[in-house]
């Protein structure tokens, strides 16, 4: 090209883009200097500042500002790494990327780079000569603008790497606890199930079973109905008044206070980790249900006196009813009939060596047992490990039609049963059946009482050691079939609760007297199968002052 027609030769254009590359090379050098030597360490320095304040507040009792979270079942707040985690998270990345886009914006750009610009000192200075000005301008300020740029850029994708490696770690963290939920629970599960603990409410009416009760906050009294590993917490629940709360029995959540959820009654703390045995004692009304009790409590006290077992009650109320209970027997002989609609459980911790059992007795009214809708009623019988079956033979005709005059009077005034004991057992068993569904894995502990009556007939042998052969031997030989057809197990007792209570009792009618449920305690596993004696043995006659004193009537209107 030729210079003359005002086009420029390649000489010219050569020269130009030399100084433009040279130009583009320093702002490039001034861009490489400016990101790394300040602008990358400063932002991110201030993108990791911002996501560290945004995890804040790290000092105990100041307040975050997060929501508090105590909506829901349980009056507790979420677990941290249920969801709150993940918002603080996001919230902390968050505000790390506003930190770091922050200074590219002020100071950098409307200050530093602005000041370049327009021919001053990134602080604001002007310089005196015009050349320093027009170099600052030109060379200085647009590898500054870019030099900002590459460092915001290169910044945010150093944080971005750094909160994707975080997220993962938390991701990691939260993968565990929410693992360990279910495993503690499981661990919880195969707990109850290898103790072979389940649960039901003692109160009367309820009687419910309870897989998960209602625990009372130590501070402020609130009920969680959820205490267990789950959203609020795997170990620990946070109550909303800021107590710590166990959630499993690792934890010991077993010492809280408990209520039954159905009810919303107070349960005993020995519900939870142990094994409760349901002993329903059944019998018609003056058949001697509640003195037979009192024997059985009084009878486990005695071995525990000697050293072959420890028994407390569960409840404060059990033990003060069965005091009420023993007063009057010392007073009159007798105890009042039971009344009240549906039994409250006679709750005994009972333990030998390193084994223990929650001992449920259930002593019903006779009418309950009356007939099968009443019967039907008795919802406590869909729990029973085992039954007590009293039998009163003087309240069976066949007996008493083998009765001569004088024990006629006898029987008479032993107040018998309204119903014999068949048509009891034929009236309850159909009933038990249904409610529990698990009768023929059932034992029964046939129990026949009034033995210091009995022993005073002439009109009838002697209960020996076989008293099932006896209850044939007498006519009853139907129930004892009955009995051996519909039950697991079977065994039978004699017993006089009368010369086991009261003022006097015999020390060694009140261990007999317990034996049937401490063979329905063995038969839960609790090693008590040495202190049952001989199975169905009798005990002989009575000490002649015994035999004298009565019948062990504890249904019906004396003795």
């Amino acid at each position: 090209m030729k210079s003359g027609d005002g086009i420029w030769d390649d000489g010219q254009w050569s020269a130009t883009t030399q100084v433009v590359l040279v130009v583009l090379a320093w702002t490039g050098l001034v861009a490489v200097a400016v990101c790394l030597f300040r602008t990358l360490w400063e932002y991110l320095v201030r993108g990791v500042d911002g996501v560290w304040q945004g995890l804040e507040p790290w000092d105990t009792g100041m307040v975050a500002p997060r929501p508090p979270g105590t909506r829901g079942a349980a009056p507790a707040h979420p677990a941290y790494w249920w969801r709150q985690s993940w918002r603080d998270a996001a919230s902390a990345g968050g505000n790390g990327m506003r930190s770091l886009w922050h200074p590219f914006v002020h100071p950098w750009l409307d200050e530093f780079v602005w000041n370049l610009v327009h021919g001053r000192y990134p602080r604001g200075r002007r310089p005196a000569m015009p050349l320093s000005r027009f170099l600052l301008a030109t060379l200085i300020g647009p590898g500054t603008a870019l030099g900002a740029l590459i460092g915001a850029v290169l910044a945010t994708v150093l944080l971005g790497w750094g909160l994707l490696v975080f997220a993962v770690l938390l991701g990691l963290v939260w993968l565990g606890w929410a693992a360990s939920v279910p495993l503690l629970r499981g661990v919880d599960r195969c707990w109850v199930l290898l103790r072979g603990i389940r649960p039901a409410c003692p109160h009367p009416g309820c009687y419910a079973p309870i897989p998960l009760a209602l625990h009372r906050c130590d501070g402020c009294g609130s009920r969680h109905a959820q205490l267990r590993p789950g959203r609020f917490g795997a170990l620990w629940h946070v109550c909303r008044c800021g107590v710590r709360l166990p959630a499993t029995r690792l934890t010991g959540r077993n010492r809280l206070s408990t209520l039954c959820p159905r009810c919303e009654d107070s349960l005993p703390q020995a519900l939870a980790t142990t094994r409760v045995v349901h002993a329903p004692v059944l019998g018609g009304t003056s058949s001697g249900k509640t003195m037979l009790v009192a024997a059985v409590v009084e009878g486990l006290h005695g071995w525990a006196r000697e050293g072959e077992l420890r028994v407390a009650y569960a409840s404060d109320l059990g033990q003060v009813a069965q005091n009420a209970v023993n007063r009057q027997l010392e007073r009159t002989g007798w105890a009042h009939a039971t009344t009240g609609g549906p039994p409250r459980a006679l709750m005994l911790v009972v333990s030998r060596g390193l084994r223990r059992r929650l001992l449920y007795l259930y002593d019903p009214m006779g009418e309950s047992v009356s007939d099968a809708g009443r019967a039907r009623t008795q919802s406590y019988l869909a729990h029973a490990d085992g039954v007590v079956l009293l039998v009163d033979v003087l309240a069976d005709p066949t007996v008493r039609r083998r009765l001569g005059p004088a024990d006629t009077e006898r029987a008479e005034q032993a107040r018998p049963s309204l119903q014999g004991p068949r048509e009891t057992y034929e009236r309850v068993t159909g009933e038990l059946a249904a409610l529990s569904g698990r009768r023929p894995r059932l034992p029964v502990a046939a129990v026949v009482t009034k033995r210091d009556v009995l022993d005073q007939l002439t009109s009838l042998p002697v209960p020996g050691a076989r008293i099932d052969h006896w209850l044939g031997d007498i006519g009853l030989g139907a129930l004892v079939r009955s009995l051996g057809h519909d039950f697991r197990a079977a065994r039978y007792w004699s017993v006089s609760a009368h010369a086991a209570t009261g003022t006097g009792p015999l020390m060694s009618e009140q261990r007999r007297a317990a034996e049937p449920v401490l063979w329905l305690l063995a038969a839960s596993g609790l090693r008590t199968g040495p202190l049952t004696g001989s199975a169905g043995r009798g005990a002989g006659r009575l000490p002649r002052a015994a035999a004298a004193g009565g019948s062990d009537d504890g249904d019906g209107d004396g003795r």
